[in-house]
Parts: structure tokens; sequence; C-alpha cells
């Protein structure tokens, strides 16, 4: 599955939020930290860039595919 080339990162931070039980906890800047403790504890921080960058969102997408025990086109099927 391709990844989307027009996804910002306000986009991708309301998606994670709203389907993954990651929650808002801080911001530094233009990187907003994002945490959720389901399964485990783990923190990720997203550039609010628009769009984002294609090995920037890659890289995201991994880690989070990682933390949750998912594969990474999972998550992509809810973009």
């Amino acid at each position: 599955m391709k990844l989307p080339r027009d996804l910002s990162g306000t986009q991708l931070i309301q998606l994670l939020c709203k389907d993954f039980d990651y929650r808002r906890v801080n911001q530094e800047g233009i990187h907003v930290i994002l945490e959720t403790s389901d399964p485990r504890q783990h923190r990720i921080s997203i550039p609010d860039h628009a769009p984002l960058r294609i090995g920037t969102l890659n890289a995201i997408l991994r880690a989070i595919a990682r933390a949750k025990g998912l594969e990474k086109e999972d998550i992509l099927r809810h973009l």
C-alpha cells in the first residue's frame, strides 16, 4: 500500500488520537508529543508540517506499528 503524499501532521495526530488511543501530552515548537499506554508505554513526536515528508511518515508509522503490535498496512487502511 502506498503512503499518502498529502497527509499533514495535524491529520495524522487526529487519526492517532481517535483510532489508536494516543493522547496529546505536550508540544515543543512544531513537534507534538503523543503518548499511549496500550498495550505498553510509548511516546512519539509528530512534526506539525503540511505535508509530512514520506520518509518521516514512514518512520512514524513503523514505530507506531511496532509499539501497537500491528502491521504498517493496518494503520494505512485508517488514513
